[in-house]
């Protein structure tokens, strides 16, 4: 039986750093939730459309940035704004950094840990 393939997947987590062994392939949002790290704020934890890419609460910043195949993760590149987990396939090492949730998925500004 052939090994799946699997690539190191950096999350920073607040001031904790952790690698996992992601099947190249997967859905960044699932990878995630499957390993007990939060993507979601304290009300869109409970409240949410499911990885389905409608309600932009699944955000994360990633590097090296893929390039955005589904319309709403396309315009978070356009304008800025954090990618959703849910739209990212994991295919090559990355680095990913959850997001401070407030209420419902808002973010707050990114400060400078200086």
């Amino acid at each position: 039986m052939p090994e799946t393939e699997t690539v190191p997947l950096t999350v920073v987590d607040g001031d904790d750093t952790t690698t996992i062994e992601v099947d190249r392939g997967a859905n960044l949002r699932e990878a995630l939730l499957d390993r007990g790290f939060p993507v979601y704020g304290t009300v869109s934890k409970h409240a949410n459309c499911g990885g389905r890419g409608l309600c932009a609460t699944c955000t994360v910043e990633v590097d090296p940035a893929p390039d955005p195949t589904h319309w709403h993760d396309a315009a978070a590149v356009r304008f800025g704004y954090p990618r959703l987990s849910c739209c990212l396939t994991v295919t090559e090492p990355m680095t990913v950094r959850l997001l401070d949730k407030h209420v419902w998925g808002q973010v707050l500004p990114f400060r400078s840990r200086g």
